[in-house]
């Protein structure tokens, strides 16, 4: 299977980036991760940094393995990219309050796979429709689930931030994993933090799967969603893929 890949991210107006995202495309699978981090300046980067560093090195292990059982295999990548966290954070002392969300879409052309903790979000789309999307493990989640908000209310709620899940190096929150049928051509796989998809709307993102989608287009979706921010704009991370 073939891919078109962008990426971007993107401080806003904070004074550092605790997002980061990785990727991994050859041409057996495709591995996409967005990691926002959270507890504090130093303690995020480093918690979103460390986590998508471990997944990346352990790619070896486990991505040959997810065709027999992919479900537990990236459970087992997972809790691996865990514990190298761990070991990147040894004798920290920002390691105790260091937490992620995290995103990860793993794509092979007989299925794919979601991994999610937190409110960094994977959208599967196209032209049409947004076909899915992962529910976000927070409290306007929960709001949204129980009618009393709408979907564009989302963003802009005032317990936007309070998390149900994130990752650690406690271990106290297990991700929510899916398996998925193959990706179709042509459609669009979105990966992003709350700092884009809080201010971008929903015919905007269908936006991003229409068949002219450039970089540049790309690119001034993610301004206008720094833009809405009003000088308040949260780190903003994305990732685009579409299958050709």
């Amino acid at each position: 299977m073939n891919f078109e890949f962008y990426q971007f991210t993107t401080a806003g107006d904070r004074d550092s980036n605790q997002d980061c995202m990785a990727n991994l495309i050859c041409a057996e699978f495709a591995l996409l991760v967005v990691a926002d981090g959270l507890g504090g300046h130093q303690a995020g980067e480093k918690a979103s940094r460390y986590f998508c560093q471990g997944l990346l090195q352990l790619a070896g292990s486990y991505a040959g393995k997810m065709q027999e059982k992919p479900e537990t295999t990236i459970a087992d990548w997972v809790d691996g990219a865990i514990e190298e966290m761990k070991r990147s954070f040894s004798g920290d002392p920002d390691a105790s309050q260091a937490h992620t969300t995290c995103a990860i879409l793993f794509v092979r052309d007989d299925f794919l796979v979601t991994v999610h903790c937190g409110d960094t979000r994977i959208y599967r789309m196209n032209p049409r429709e947004i076909c899915w999307r992962t529910r976000d493990h927070s409290v306007p989640q929960r709001l949204l689930d129980q009618g009393e908000i709408n979907e564009q209310q989302m963003g802009t709620h005032p317990e936007q931030n309070q998390l149900t899940q994130s990752i650690s190096i406690m271990k106290t929150h297990r991700p929510e994993i899916h398996v998925y049928p193959s990706p179709q051509q042509g459609e669009t796989f979105l990966l992003c933090s709350d700092g884009f998809w809080e201010h971008t709307k929903q015919h905007e993102f269908l936006r991003l799967a229409s068949p002219g989608v450039t970089k540049n287009i790309i690119s001034k979706q993610i301004k206008l969603s720094y833009l809405r921010a009003g000088g308040h704009s949260d780190n903003i991370t994305l990732q685009w893929l579409r299958a050709l």
